[in-house]
């Protein structure tokens, strides 16, 4: 089935200003999301859907596609503005790959993929183990999932938590890519934000308390986390230079 993938890049950000503009390994950053989702395959389309001019300019000089969007409560909803459109309509499943995630694995998109088509999700995602210590990062949203590889919580705070005993455990961070069927994005966008989501600031607790099945697809591979913060952009782009081997 077709499948059409969208990247949401809002220029406005409170912790790393114009983030889809600072350059990672010298291109800016929204152009290397674009880049490496291509690369994976899986998708038939890429659009960056956008809020900015600017943003614009940048992937017209890339030979990447940009979609001009309003004012969004969330990215999920800046990608259901685009799949609304005409001209995608014909895609039945479309991938939101969020635009700090320039390191995103193959795995991480087949896994996504994998939820809808051998699993009958509704929505399909992707998570890794991180520490102890890691899980205690708000900016490194965590989710615990059922027996069944479906999520029943995402969070901000260090979940599960352990109430007796030295602190620890298993932990799962989230991975900024979903896989939805049209009509589960839909559904998802014409609800308004729900109390969780205002309250995680996580657009996906909306999509869990609206009762869709949303998969989670748990990856073996540490990846290099989102970039929210100056200080995440510097480690990428020594982890992007170190991979490419790129001196700086």
């Amino acid at each position: 089935m077709p499948v059409l993938g969208v990247i949401p890049a809002r220029l406005g950000s409170t912790r790393l200003p114009q983030k889809p503009l600072q350059p990672l390994g010298g291109v800016p950053l929204v152009v290397r999301v674009a880049q490496n989702l291509l690369r994976l395959g899986g998708v038939d389309e890429v659009v960056v859907a956008t809020d900015s001019d600017q943003v614009l300019s940048v992937l017209h000089a890339a030979g990447i596609r940009g979609i001009l969007t309003g004012d969004h409560p969330s990215g999920t909803d800046r990608v259901a503005a685009v799949a609304r459109l005409p001209e995608f309509r014909r895609h039945e499943v479309v991938v939101n790959v969020q635009g700090d995630e320039p390191f995103l694995s193959v795995e991480a998109l087949s896994g996504a993929l994998d939820r809808l088509a051998c699993h009958g999700d509704a929505i399909g995602t992707s998570a890794v183990p991180i520490t102890a210590e890691e899980a205690h990062d708000p900016d490194r949203v965590k989710v615990v999932v059922s027996g069944e590889g479906r999520a029943l919580y995402f969070s901000r705070a260090p979940i599960p938590w352990r109430r007796t005993g030295p602190p620890g455990g298993s932990f799962w961070q989230h991975l900024g890519v979903y896989a939805c069927t049209r009509e589960a994005l839909l559904a998802w966008t014409a609800a308004p934000p729900s109390v969780l989501e205002e309250t995680e600031r996580l657009e996906q607790l909306r999509a869990l308390e609206l009762g869709l099945p949303l998969g989670v697809a748990l990856l073996p591979a540490r990846v290099p986390p989102g970039i929210d913060t100056p200080a995440d952009l510097h480690r990428a782009d020594t982890c992007w230079h170190a991979l490419h081997e790129v001196p700086r």
